[in-house]
């Protein structure tokens, strides 16, 4: 019988783990030299030109992202109805309000003339989402933010190392957040980033990331803010700098896979497939909306049928008001038929860079037995 195959699986070599042994050794392994290092790896990943900061998980870095732009009660930020819940969530613990909108059913991007329809005067901030590692419309969501004034952070959680019409996102722009959860393009186990301009900015990122306190020479410090506490450490550092050594050759593999499956999958006989996007795309997951029958009647049908087969498929994801907290804030069943279907009927098909290109097929034709099979 062959492997069970997840939807996803980091790839940590050999020597990624001896570096690591040699932190624990060295007696520093919380926030040290591995961290400097690896934020001075990513600036210069991303051209050089960029304050690069990292944080315990992406989640802190968003959160502090949207802190820095003075985000606050009473305030509101725009958020794709089709994200995962901390793009959302974490407006929410700032006492400001998401306002929710639809995305297209392919790429998963924002409508930008829903986003448009949105804004409002409490309006502060808009987060575009580049779901899956494909690169939103950024000029239309920047035209948007310089007509109103809005700051734009960007949750690029899964595009590390994508490309925005031939540039990396987090090059350029207000400010970008990456995740490098264990099932990211770039793993440190947990960990995250923000990519910004303003060297001031990212001073305040310092202080937000750790406490609220300001060290000074002579040992001293001083707090200036009641801040929580997001620091990465050596250790995750560690696997990053290896990571980010294989980053482009990790996204390579991935959209050799991505190109297979729309070969195998492309004439939509199977489901309803991802915006396909351009050599820029990272293909961070690849999702699918499969064509539910009489003989596969729905997802929950479908997954145990390719569990069965050794084959795993994830959920990415549900969109957020089917969740009981963006509900009951006023966003009801129906408000977002696109986000709405996604959520419902998607699909994360296996797609990693240890994956042979044989193990699409098998993924695709294990598909069409469960689907048109009672």
């Amino acid at each position: 019988m062959s492997e069970y195959l997840p939807f996803t699986r980091p790839t940590i070599d050999a020597q990624t783990i001896e570096d690591v042994g040699d932190v624990l050794r060295s007696g520093w392994i919380t926030t040290g030299p591995k961290v400097e290092q690896f934020e001075r790896g990513l600036a210069d990943y991303l051209g050089g030109q960029r304050q690069v900061r990292t944080f315990l998980h992406a989640t802190g870095a968003l959160e502090e992202a949207l802190v820095v732009c003075g985000i606050g009660p009473g305030d509101e930020v725009i958020v794709p109805a089709m994200t995962f819940a901390a793009s959302a969530n974490v407006v929410v613990r700032l006492g400001a309000k998401p306002v929710l909108v639809d995305v297209d059913l392919k790429s998963r991007s924002l409508l930008l003339d829903q986003a448009a329809a949105a804004v409002t005067p409490k309006t502060r901030a808009i987060m575009p989402v580049h779901l899956n590692g494909l690169a939103a419309d950024l000029d239309g969501v920047y035209a948007l933010a310089k007509q109103h004034r809005l700051r734009v952070v960007e949750d690029a959680a899964q595009a590390i190392g994508t490309l925005y019409k031939g540039r990396k996102l987090g090059s350029f722009g207000d400010l970008v957040v990456f995740s490098f959860h264990a099932n990211k393009n770039l793993t440190t186990i947990e960990g995250g980033a923000v990519s910004l301009t303003s060297p001031e900015e990212a001073r305040t990122l310092e202080v937000l990331r750790f406490h609220g306190i300001t060290k000074y020479p002579d040992g001293t410090m001083d707090v200036t803010r009641a801040a929580s506490k997001h620091n990465m450490t050596d250790v995750a550092a560690c696997v990053g700098l290896a990571q980010l050594r294989r980053l482009d050759e990790f996204n390579h593999k991935r959209r050799q896979l991505a190109y297979r499956y729309f070969e195998l999958l492309g004439d939509e006989k199977l489901g309803v497939v991802p915006a396909r996007g351009d050599e820029g795309h990272s293909w961070h997951m690849f999702t699918l909306l499969p064509h539910y029958n009489k003989a596969c009647p729905d997802r929950k049908t479908l997954r145990e049928r390719m569990h069965k087969r050794g084959i795993g498929l994830g959920i990415h994801y549900q969109a957020l008001n089917q969740f009981t907290l963006y509900k009951n804030m006023g966003y009801p069943e129906g408000r977002f038929p696109n986000a709405e279907r996604i959520g419902r009927e998607t699909v994360t098909l296996p797609l990693f860079p240890a994956m042979a290109l044989s193990e699409v097929e098998r993924v695709c034709e294990a598909l069409g037995e469960c689907l048109t099979t009672a």
